[in-house]
């Protein structure tokens, strides 16, 4: 990186004002009401966390410090005693929200079910006294290999009910991705399932695990308890496997919850980097069940009748913080769909919609652009009236999918917020409070109270208005990252050693380049290694991006740049094409010229290339790394365990 500022070139004026009847009926009446909040937030950022955990949360005894802060190392509310299973749980049992629907499961094949808080606490314990049965004991490290099916949130809870860290495994990973996270961890136990289903498919989960532990491959494994899913054959390993139907029969449905210490390890997500092997980041208990439970009752606006549906895998952090803890915290009932969108049932997320009649709808614009490429007619079939709520999560949005999934999925009465965050920070940073920030198509807006984010050059320097630079938070919050497990100094490295401490002030920074415009809005312009020198003007590639996909003819773009003997980096584009549209030279040239239109001269690309998809990670995510050595030749490095179809990376590069 160098210390030249991003350029600010996309120029989106459109504001959007949430509704009288939402405001009438949201958590916050007035912007003055919020900005009050906010205020109070920076003023006494200690105060306001601790006013907040105190009102919130069950504390099994209180906190002898709030913040202890010796840069880049936070510890929040020091000395307390908590357990997030217990305020996920049994703290809504003694009222009527015991009867409350948590869970609202949908399979693919179409089986369903709905269990309320006081079932799900008794399956809960049941799960934790199975685990203590197998050796599971406070301080251990679980893995959880599982479908997206009820178990898996119930096997996280039931970790944290024993003070057992777990670390979810995506149940698309193979036995190599397994196996280096059983071993960096040293998991003791694994969690799986015999399948799994996945666009009308059996995904074989119990036959990886036994790949990744042949040969002696994860020493520290002892044993395995498996759910059963798909009645596919198994084959058990006697003294190591067991069935979860089995051991339920033989455990009590009463496990008390351990009393964690506010600091002790929740749970290791891993995280691939752009070299090297996956990072494990360490999240702690009692920062992390605040901000994850405030965040989504802030930014979801979220009321008790709320049905709410986040479509990620809890194999993320958006599943963890945001289908899991945070909902359950708030004794919210929160969606969980195994499926996706498929041939066989292209319509089938909005079917969930109209079943259930959610209310809040949380996707990635991964999603949205698919959906936005399939046409109008699956959604605009079904009934969507129940929505009041649409997010965003995991990337920028181009503000031509935004309008669309406005116009056509919200039908235009639905506030959208547009969430900036990462697994290293536990929740969201970033983003519209609904009833009283307007919103505008591409932005996350304005940080979150208590959030003290900053734009600043290498030498943490501020930035003007619209001048491009790196997106920093300049002050510790509870839900952040303590660590890499393992690897303090790669932590320190990798988030708070690349912009200059100034005046004491550390910055942390993971990544991401953004500007903030004259209303204080930011604008995420993508990873600062996806930033594209063009003769010595630095683009954004998250704004070339927009452009593109602003055009009628394409659905999907990804930028990176290609090295240029005369221009330093040249732009490239992959593009995927809506159905009615073929690609040609005329409308490569065409959309070159639109870029230019709508950008300026300096943003043309120089090389477009038309492709069927792009290689995305399993979360959606376009692996723009991966298309910069594919644009320039050279080999692809770095972690790759996330792409979710290898065949695509194969297509392009014989294509190339």
């Amino acid at each position: 990186m160098n210390n030249q500022n991003i350029e600010s070139v996309l120029q989106e004026a459109r504001k959007f004002e949430p509704s009288a009847e939402f405001i009438e009926k949201s958590n916050f009446k007035s912007l003055q009401e919020y900005q009050d909040l906010r205020e109070r937030s920076l003023e006494e950022p200690e105060k306001f966390w601790a006013d907040l955990a105190q009102s919130q949360l069950h504390w099994f005894k209180q906190w002898e410090k709030v913040l202890d802060w010796q840069p880049p190392i936070a510890k929040w509310f020091v000395g307390g005693k908590l357990n997030i299973s217990y305020n996920c749980l049994d703290r809504h049992l003694h009222s009527w929200r015991k009867n409350k629907a948590a869970i609202i499961w949908e399979g693919e094949p179409g089986d369903s079910r709905v269990i309320t808080y006081a079932q799900l606490h008794r399956e809960v314990c049941q799960f934790a006294n199975a685990l203590k049965q197998l050796g599971a004991s406070k301080g251990d490290r679980i893995a959880i290999y599982m479908p997206m099916i009820p178990e898996a949130a119930i096997a996280m809870l039931a970790c944290a009910r024993i003070g057992a860290a777990h670390t979810v495994i995506f149940g698309g990973f193979s036995r190599e991705a397994i196996k280096d996270r059983l071993n960096d961890a040293q998991v003791k136990i694994v969690v799986t399932a015999d399948g799994g289903y996945r666009k009308d498919k059996v995904v074989p989960l119990k036959p990886q695990v036994d790949l990744a532990l042949s040969d002696n491959g994860a020493p520290s494994v002892e044993k395995v308890l498996v759910v059963q899913r798909s009645n596919s054959p198994t084959e058990m390993v006697e003294g190591r496997d067991y069935w979860w139907h089995e051991l339920r029969k033989s455990v009590s449905s009463e496990c008390q919850a351990q009393e964690m210490d506010s600091e002790d390890m929740l749970f290791i997500l891993y995280t691939s980097g752009t070299t090297g092997t996956p990072k494990g980041v360490v999240h702690t208990t009692g920062g992390y069940n605040l901000y994850s439970h405030m965040t989504t009752k802030w930014v979801f606006d979220l009321q008790e009748t709320d049905v709410y549906w986040c479509t990620a895998d809890v194999g993320w952090i958006t599943g963890h913080s945001y289908i899991v803890y945070g909902p359950l915290s708030n004794g919210a009932t929160t969606v969980m769909y195994e499926g996706v969108t498929r041939a066989s049932n292209p319509g089938c997320i909005w079917d969930v919609i109209e079943k259930y009649g959610v209310t809040i709808f949380y996707t990635a614009p991964t999603a949205i652009r698919a959906w936005l490429k399939m046409g109008e007619e699956h959604p605009n079939s079904r009934n969507l009236t129940s929505l009041r709520l649409l997010g965003t999560v995991g990337e920028p949005i181009n503000p031509e999918a935004w309008i669309w999934y406005h116009r056509v999925i919200g039908g235009e009465r639905c506030p959208i917020v547009d969430t900036w965050w990462q697994t290293e920070t536990g929740g969201i940073m970033i983003a519209p409070i609904p009833s009283v920030i307007p919103t505008k198509p591409g932005s996350c807006t304005q940080p979150l109270p208590g959030i003290q984010a900053e734009i600043v050059d290498l030498d943490g320097n501020g930035l003007l208005a619209n001048q491009g630079g790196y997106l920093t938070i300049k002050y510790p919050w509870p839900g952040m990252m303590r660590t890499v497990y393992g690897n303090p100094e790669r932590f320190r490295k990798s988030y708070w050693e690349h912009i200059q401490p100034k005046d004491g002030q550390y910055f942390y920074f993971a990544g991401d380049g953004a500007r903030e415009d004259e209303d204080g809005y930011f604008w995420v312009m993508g990873r600062v290694d996806d930033v594209i020198n063009v003769a010595g003007h630095r683009l954004g590639t998250m704004e070339i991006e927009s452009a593109l996909v602003s055009h009628p003819a394409v659905a999907e773009a990804a930028v990176v740049g290609k090295a240029d003997s005369l221009k330093g980096e040249d732009i490239f584009a992959f593009i995927t094409l809506e159905s009615s549209y073929s690609p040609s030279d005329k409308l490569a040239e065409s959309l070159k010229q639109h870029v230019v239109e709508e950008i300026g001269a300096i943003a043309r690309p120089g090389e477009i290339r038309f492709t069927d998809a792009l290689p995305k990670t399993r979360s959606g995510k376009i692996m723009r790394r991966l298309l910069r050595g594919l644009a320039s030749g050279g080999e692809i490095v770095g972690d790759t365990s996330t792409l979710e179809d290898r065949n695509v990376l194969d297509q392009l590069r014989e294509s190339i």
